[in-house]
């Protein structure tokens, strides 16, 4: 299955009495998920539109998802709580067939495990459980697995870098190994630019590669809004 194009429309919003102590800091637009956690007591919602569509061989289908929406949570220092809900609506090209509700929902958590003052780099490891929640038309109907490992570096007071590795379980088969390389440049101070390839060996044995490229616009202290692009490259 290969992305063939993609549309992310989407609104960030930090509630917090302790907001303006730190800088907003998304894992969207960008496939990567960014090494950083939320301060303790501090509330982010990440919450957008994608429009895209799949295609192979054999079926050719069209998805929305409206809304997505990401909640993390400060907990600790160093740990945050997250909750992603999304509702989707497909519809196959060939049959016409159109499926429309929740997807799985996703509980999981973000442990920094390396942040020091005056050290560019920074380490934190996402998991989340997938909770078959979902009808059967839109479900995994098993217990699955989301892991990543974040790495980021600050190469210079305007552009950084961050990458992703990990293992997804669905509850059958091998799994797959996920990956992610993302470039981010502030052009102002109120607007920022990204490029990333990203991808994905499923079953460790199908390969494939996808790229996107987007903007961030910082809208108020707590408000973040982005659009991005993305398609397959195999």
């Amino acid at each position: 299955m290969t992305l063939k194009r993609g549309i992310l429309i989407i609104g960030f919003l930090i509630i917090s009495n302790r907001i303006f102590s730190q800088k907003i800091i998304t894992d969207r637009p960008d496939q990567t998920e960014s090494s950083s956690t939320l301060i303790k007591g501090s509330l982010q919602i990440e919450s957008g539109i994608l429009i895209g569509s799949t295609k192979d061989i054999s079926f050719s289908k069209e998805i929305l998802l409206a809304p997505t929406l990401l909640s993390r949570y400060g907990i600790s220092k160093n740990v945050e709580l997250r909750l992603l809900t999304e509702f989707a609506s497909t519809k196959d090209k060939i049959t016409t067939e159109a499926i429309t509700g929740f997807n799985d929902l996703q509980l999981g958590a973000k442990i920094q495990l390396l942040k020091k003052e005056g050290l560019n780099t920074e380490i934190a490891f996402i998991s989340h459980a997938i909770i078959p929640t979902a009808k059967d038309e839109l479900s995994l109907n098993k217990l699955g697995t989301i892991n990543k490992l974040s790495i980021s570096h600050e190469l210079t007071n305007k552009i950084g870098l961050g990458y992703n590795i990990g293992y997804d379980n669905f509850g059958f088969g091998r799994g797959n190994f996920t990956y992610s390389l993302a470039i981010g440049f502030d052009i102002t101070k109120l607007v920022g630019f990204y490029v990333e390839p990203y991808g994905e060996i499923v079953e460790f044995d199908n390969y494939v590669s996808n790229f996107d490229t987007g903007f961030t616009y910082l809208f108020k202290d707590n408000c973040q809004l982005d659009v991005s692009f993305g398609t397959g490259i195999n």
